[in-house]
């Protein structure tokens, strides 16, 4: 059992580090709903999620790009609020060059 959660643990990526200021982007969807978000593409740097998102309230559907910007698709499952945080990292270091937050609403 040891050597599994250690095998575990090296292939996680590790945590980001401290996030550079960034816009907030506010975003108001109905339950059922799809949203996109966009961020734009740096070269030798990834976008990844930075923090924990509520799950109960939106779910990652999809992602991809398409020319200079990275796209991610949510859906909307449940009413509530939650923050969606991205950092921009060179491949899956801690270390963040950019940040994006989407403070997300669902409704009914």
């Amino acid at each position: 059992m040891r050597v599994l959660l250690l095998a575990l643990g090296i292939a996680t990526a590790p945590p980001v580090g401290p996030l550079p200021k960034g816009p907030t982007i506010h975003v108001a969807t109905k339950v059922g709903k799809t949203f996109v978000v966009t961020l734009p593409k740096r070269a030798g740097l990834d976008w990844r999620i930075a923090q924990r998102f509520d799950a109960r309230v939106v779910r990652e559907v999809a992602e991809g790009d398409r020319g200079a910007t990275v796209w991610v698709r949510f859906r909307a499952v449940a009413p509530g609020t939650t923050r969606i945080v991205f950092a921009q990292t060179r491949g899956e270091t801690a270390k963040a060059y950019a940040a994006r937050t989407f403070r997300v609403t669902v409704r009914r």
